[in-house]
């Protein structure tokens, strides 16, 4: 016999401390907590974990190897890779974040009216989406950034609008998928109205895929960031970048290792804690996926 305290728990979330709990049971799940959360210490302490001025420069220890006052080296103008390295951390969190809660917001919205209202009006959301989603991500998202210049926000709306069709396509499969649960048809053989059944019954479990999605894409959006700054169009100077410190770290990769080295190394670090963590996260709100 199903119970009240049942029914409660399927239709709701599991509570944040019982989801950080589990996760921290998991092997994969605590090692991308900790890595996520040590890029995270990065960036917040930026200012006091750096040693140098990210833009200071000094000709005498150009191309300086790794060392006891250069942790990680000095690139070609004498600035402490290191110092770079943990700002850069600040940028590919900042754009990452900004650019998934843009993705979020709006997809979230076109997901839910399309899932739940159906008709022509998920006919042509979903047009528009699958328009976007035939661009290749990092062409789309250079073509926006060409047109609108580039800078810190326009490389942030760049990577969130091509990202808004891969959450609109996951919330309208979740929306439609809730629709077909015999409660929901319960509720509207009473009478409640369609918003009320909106907010009340379909959003909170939306959320559980939303937020695996929302996990998995700031990894992406991290590595678009570095992609875009790589080849020019991203970060600007003087402001540090993985991608950008890669991209001119090429002209002494053989002199020089350690340039290509350390961004390289923390770019694959960020994405990977990212998508262990969401992947862990999936398996945690939805364990069904386990079988």
């Amino acid at each position: 016999m199903t119970t009240r305290k049942d029914i409660r728990a399927n239709r709701s979330l599991p509570g944040n401390e019982r989801v950080i709990v589990q996760l921290w049971r998991d092997p994969l799940g605590r090692a991308g907590m900790i890595g996520v959360c040590l890029i995270i210490i990065m960036a917040v302490f930026a200012p006091w974990l750096s040693h140098f001025d990210v833009a200071k420069m000094n000709a005498r220890a150009k191309l300086s190897a790794p060392n006891a006052v250069y942790w990680f080296g000095t690139d070609h103008f004498g600035r402490d890779v290191y110092s770079r390295i943990v700002y850069g951390a600040r940028v590919s969190l900042i754009v990452g974040i900004v650019a998934v809660g843009i993705a979020a917001g709006f997809g979230y919205l076109l997901g839910m009216i399309a899932g739940f209202f159906e008709g022509k009006i998920e006919s042509f959301i979903m047009m528009v989406m699958e328009i976007i989603f035939a661009f290749p991500s990092i062409l789309l998202a250079l073509f926006i950034v060409s047109a609108l210049g580039t800078s810190i926000i326009n490389t942030m709306i760049a990577i969130g609008i091509v990202n808004i069709p891969v959450f609109t396509r996951t919330v309208r499969a979740s929306v439609k998928s809730v629709k077909s649960q015999d409660y929901i048809a319960n509720a509207r053989s009473i009478g409640l109205k369609k918003m009320t059944i909106l907010f009340r019954h379909v959003t909170p479990n939306v959320l559980a895929p939303f937020t695996v999605q929302a996990t998995l894409a700031l990894s992406g959006a991290i590595l678009t960031e570095a992609s875009m700054s790589f080849l020019g169009l991203g970060i600007q100077p003087p402001n540090p970048s993985w991608g950008s410190m890669l991209s001119d770290a090429r002209k002494y990769m053989e002199q020089a290792p350690w340039l290509v080295l350390f961004p390289a190394l923390f770019i694959i670090i960020t994405i990977l804690s990212f998508n262990i963590l969401g992947d862990a996260l999936r398996d945690v709100l939805d364990p069904k996926l386990k079988l």
